[in-house]
């Protein structure tokens, strides 16, 4: 094994337990939610069991957090790009794919069932449904929008949307502030 890669699994055991103790979790705590032993887990943050997926998957599912932040692997691609998804409050999961508060903003959208809560903000919304089926409620209509289509409408009429279904829904959401519309051309 080389000596970077010998380097990274050793910082695996103390990345694993700050995060326990960040989250103000015990041992016991997360054995209960991964299934994996006490004397497991502390074997892996002490450093005296070397982490195999296996171990380290149930991990990133009970911290909520990618399998590659877990490990902190060396970056690549883009380095510009830190794709951070975020739980949102009104349920879902939201990954910002752009960092510009003042120009469009992008986002790709994981929604389960949530309560329909109308909101209203200056700016213009594009949606486009990548899986599932959205229902969106704009100005009092419903609309059903389905995987391959995309809706354009202004954010300060009344609006909500999520799954059709009552399964989940996932979508590319573009947000463009007060002032900016689309233009939208079609390429043969």
């Amino acid at each position: 094994m080389d000596a970077k890669t010998a380097e990274l699994l050793e910082a695996i055991g103390p990345r694993l337990r700050r995060l326990r103790r960040s989250r103000g979790l015990s041992l016991d705590g997360i054995a209960r939610m991964t299934g994996l032993s006490i004397s497991t887990l502390s074997r892996l943050e002490t450093g005296h069991r070397q982490p195999t997926l296996d171990l380290l998957i149930p991990l990133a599912r009970a911290f909520e957090i990618s399998l590659d932040s877990l490990i902190a692997v060396p970056e690549t691609g883009d380095p510009r790009v830190h794709l951070e998804p975020q739980r949102l409050v009104a349920g879902g999961v939201a990954v910002p794919l752009s960092r510009h508060p003042s120009r469009v903003q992008a986002f790709k959208h994981v929604l389960g069932p949530r309560e329909e809560q109308l909101a209203t903000h200056p700016g213009e919304a594009w949606i486009h449904v990548l899986a599932g089926r959205l229902r969106l409620i704009v100005g009092g209509e419903v609309h059903l929008i389905d995987p391959g289509d995309s809706v354009e409408f202004d954010a300060a009429i009344p609006h909500w949307f999520g799954p059709a279904d009552g399964l989940s829904v996932e979508i590319l959401h573009l947000f463009a502030p007060d002032g900016a519309r689309s233009d939208t051309r079609r390429i043969p």
